[in-house]
């Protein structure tokens, strides 16, 4: 079997058509596979109550990696919150920063892999404006509200001390009754000398007195009298 040249012109076109479409095929398949800025994405969470930062790296090439997050301040400052090395997966490999993140803060987080990316994730993560909620901050029952169903052992000791406090009346009974104790255990003046305490105004010390003066008077007078009829029948 004789080969043409139309059949050897065919075959090398054949093939270069084959060649060619391989080296497309591996181009697309190389490009797919090439890790690039946009297999990472950032994310504020809470865990636990307490705030952090997430890279997820979705490289299906694999290729170790660096992230670093830093945290922007006023006038541009920037402070560094960490670094780690990551190596994604198709799946999505994931790195945690723990970091108490403040509410509506804004964040940079640089991502390096060997000469294939060194860039910023585009935006800048912004965290949530509700920050996240700590054990400290939960409510929970107070002991004010629980003894107010039922009582406790300080507040029935709380009640009586009410009644605790009134035990004192016996005692108040007690010094109430002290004067009267005190002007009936007080001694009592003798019998001859009760009308010198008096002040004379509950006495008949006045009559007395008003009555003896009348009778020294009258008596007087009855002297008097008897002498002048003694002395006038002795001159008769």
């Amino acid at each position: 079997m004789s080969i043409t040249r139309r059949s050897v012109r065919r075959s090398v076109s054949v093939l270069g058509v084959a060649s060619g479409s391989a080296a497309l095929v591996l181009g697309l398949t190389g490009s797919a596979l090439a890790c690039t800025i946009k297999d990472f994405s950032a994310e504020a969470k809470c865990d636990g109550g307490k705030g952090v930062i997430v890279v997820t790296d979705t490289d299906a090439s694999a290729k170790d990696a660096t992230v670093s997050v830093f945290l922007k301040g006023v006038g541009g400052v920037e402070t560094k919150v960490g670094e780690q090395p990551v190596k994604g997966s198709k799946e999505g490999t994931e790195v945690t920063f723990p970091e108490d993140w403040k509410p509506n803060a804004t964040y940079r987080v640089h991502i390096k892999a060997d000469k294939a990316v060194d860039q910023d994730i585009q935006p800048d993560l912004v965290t949530p404006s509700t920050a996240c909620t700590t054990e400290s901050e939960t409510p929970k029952p107070t002991a004010s509200t629980t003894p107010s169903a039922t009582p406790s052992p300080s507040a029935s000791t709380s009640a009586s001390a009410p009644a605790g406090s009134a035990a004192p009346v016996p005692s108040a009974s007690a010094s109430s009754s002290a004067p009267a104790g005190t002007a009936e255990n007080a001694p009592s003046p003798a019998v001859g000398d009760s009308n010198l305490a008096d002040t004379g105004a509950d006495s008949n010390t006045g009559l007395i007195a008003g009555v003896a003066a009348a009778l020294v008077v009258v008596g007087g007078g009855a002297v008097y009298f008897g002498m002048r009829r003694r002395g006038a029948s002795g001159k008769n």
